[in-house]
């Protein structure tokens, strides 16, 4: 059989498809599911939902408790957006630029909350908070998703400053400027949509993560996540299913800017 691109197709090209289709039908299943039941009119989780209905998400914004934490999940991946994107620029500028041994020790260990188990780095950022008494503050939940979101910040803007061309910068130099002129009217206005996808992808780290805000996070002020976590301990209404839905379309809408700056980029 031959296909419409002129491209021969046989039983294990079908085969091939079917799996891949399959598989994505199998990760995109639940998401659909959760964001179903969250339209449900019924009194308790079914599917599908009898009726459907807005219930469950006038509940979710209306009570006080969800909004703070709404508002909690923001303050905390906006302070990690910024603490993670400045020091994961440095970081990576010194990485690519800098001459000096050690340069993949460095890089590793820059990279190692990725590989280190998140609850490790949980323990220890939360027995290092209790020290300082720190616990419960939107600041100490917001360091400690910096440790996790810095690697990926660091891989992004490494990778698009080795794509950089170094002589647009060589030649400012050349022409007067200071390297800290060349880099701030040089390399940073042509980086700038690799740095800002770094930022956002920080900004998904945090807003999405359960368990260093499980350690650090205090009674009263707590991260979307952890209300979540706390509300499925004590009772499972399609509540949970509404934020879960929430948190999904805070997800896809930071992907699909991303997206969106890496096509304006490319074109």
């Amino acid at each position: 059989m031959i296909g419409a691109e002129g491209q021969r197709t046989g039983p294990g090209t079908i085969g091939v498809v079917a799996i891949a289709a399959a598989v994505l039908v199998f990760l995109a299943a639940p998401v659909a599911i959760i964001v179903i039941v969250s339209f449900s009119g019924a009194d308790y989780l079914t599917f599908p939902p009898p009726r459907l209905s807005l219930r469950w998400y006038e509940r979710f914004f209306g009570t006080p408790e969800w909004r703070q934490s709404i508002v909690v999940s923001v303050q905390v991946a906006s302070l990690t957006m910024v603490f993670a994107t400045v020091l994961g620029l440095a970081a990576s500028l010194a990485l690519v630029r800098g001459r000096f041994r050690g340069k993949g020790a460095i890089y590793a260990m820059l990279l190692s909350p990725m590989i280190v188990p998140t609850i490790i780095t949980a323990i220890g950022l939360y027995f290092f908070f209790v020290k300082l008494k720190a616990t419960g503050s939107i600041l100490a939940m917001a360091v400690g998703h910096t440790v996790l979101a810095l690697p990926v910040v660091v891989i992004i803007i490494t990778a698009t400053l080795q794509g950089f061309d170094l002589r647009l910068e060589l030649a400012a130099l050349s022409l007067g400027a200071s390297r800290l002129v060349a880099l701030r009217r040089v390399t940073l206005p042509l980086i700038a949509p690799g740095v800002v996808s770094a930022a956002l992808f920080a900004f998904l780290t945090s807003f999405d993560e359960l368990l260093i805000p499980l350690f650090l996070a205090g009674v009263e002020v707590q991260t979307l996540t952890v209300r979540v976590w706390n509300s499925l301990l004590l009772e499972v209404d399609p509540t949970i299913a509404a934020v879960s839905s929430f948190l999904i379309a805070v997800t896809c809408a930071v992907l699909g800017a991303s997206a969106l700056l890496r096509r304006r980029t490319d074109v």
